[in-house]
């Protein structure tokens, strides 16, 4: 990917690197208090409020405004911890830059809308900052990765993302699913790139931060942000997910961090002959799913000829729970088989419907 050379702001060899601070600034007393003690810990590198607060309703509390920006002033003065908001449009920007803010980030809300970012693009133009751009709401990796491209045309050279999960219709545990396959998928493209990640967005509530947080250094993620409050129960927004700066340096001091790669040569010749027989079992796979496909194509040609809808809701719901009945028999977890089988039921049925509507002779059809 053709982006400005990424500047290495964020040193990888004293991972991770950590954001931590309220969901909202709320008062002075509040913000300089949290503050202190997230300083404390020895542990954060910059400190975060909320400003702004999109809100999805109106009547919420949607931020303290402009004041908030003198609190964060005062924060970086008398802590040295670096600071941090997010910007929606850009006289956030502007506003934020006339009082010396380290960090800014692109919320989720705002990623996906391209007409927005551009115009934060625009306002960032020759600004040295170090802007982190979360993922849009919807899994949409082009989305994400759009919005990147559009800071980085703007000269931007100090940039990250923040993966703070993805807003789903299906009941799950978490705030936001996790999808970790999108970010790993965006390290891939832009390799360089730092991405951090939001164990508080993605949990939604302060019991999942730790294993969240752990799954992502696993992931070899550069840092987390986590939302740390003196008072969580009584915040104004989001309490259930966040925790005090006391808690934030236990779960931060039980973090295993491991390295992407084994010092010693042999070590690495041995992951390297594992590497290979899982290349082997690709291959499979992919030979495996050609041959079901055309097994679907075939299917596709019996429907059309004797005028037979495309989708049977009973057939998939009996794939679908034979596959995870046999999956859990092996090992497997329903979450990958359920994966697994609708990306491949989405295929086939694709199939079958370009067979039915582009025309093909089905008396002909071999």
């Amino acid at each position: 990917m053709d982006l400005t050379p990424l500047t290495q702001w964020l040193d990888t060899s004293s991972r991770p690197f950590i954001i931590s601070g309220p969901c909202s600034a709320e008062s002075e007393e509040q913000v300089m208090e949290t503050a202190r003690k997230i300083a404390q810990t020895g542990k954060v590198k910059a400190f975060r409020a909320g400003i702004w607060k999109p809100r999805t309703r109106p009547g919420a509390f949607e931020g303290v405004g402009l004041k908030g920006l003198r609190w964060l002033r005062r924060v970086k003065e008398e802590t040295g911890l670096l600071t941090a908001i997010e910007v929606a449009n850009e006289k956030h920007v502007y506003e934020a830059l006339k009082y010396g803010i380290d960090i800014l980030w692109i919320g989720a809300r705002t990623s996906v809308n391209p007409f927005t970012v551009q115009e934060i693009a625009d306002a960032l133009s020759g600004v040295d900052v170090i802007v982190l751009v979360k993922n849009p709401v919807n899994p949409d990796i082009d989305l994400w990765t759009g919005a990147i491209e559009r800071i980085s045309k703007a000269g931007i050279k100090k940039l990250g993302a923040v993966h703070r999960g993805f807003s789903t219709f299906e009941k799950t545990m978490y705030r936001n699913q996790p999808n970790w396959q999108i970010p790993i998928e965006l390290r891939r493209r832009i390799p360089g790139l730092p991405i951090l990640c939001d164990p508080s967005h993605i949990g939604g509530a302060r019991k999942f931060i730790y294993e969240i947080s752990q799954k992502a250094m696993d992931l070899n993620f550069d840092g987390l942000i986590i939302e740390s409050h003196i008072d969580p129960n009584h915040a104004l927004s989001d309490a259930a997910q966040q925790i005090t700066p006391e808690t934030l340096s236990e779960i931060l001091s039980r973090l295993v961090l491991r390295s992407p790669n084994p010092a010693d040569p042999k070590l690495l010749d041995e992951l390297g002959e594992l590497r290979q027989q899982i290349d082997v079992f690709d291959d499979h796979l992919i030979e495996l799913l050609e041959q079901r496909m055309q097994i679907a194509d075939k299917i596709g040609i019996f429907k059309k000829r004797n005028n037979i809808t495309v989708l049977q809701s009973a057939r998939w719901d009996e794939i679908i729970s034979k596959a995870i009945l046999k999956g859990q028999e092996k090992g497997l977890s329903a979450e990958l088989i359920d994966t697994v089988f609708k990306a491949i039921h989405q295929e086939s049925i694709n199939r079958q419907i370009r067979i039915i509507n582009n025309g093909i002779d089905v008396n002909k059809a071999d």
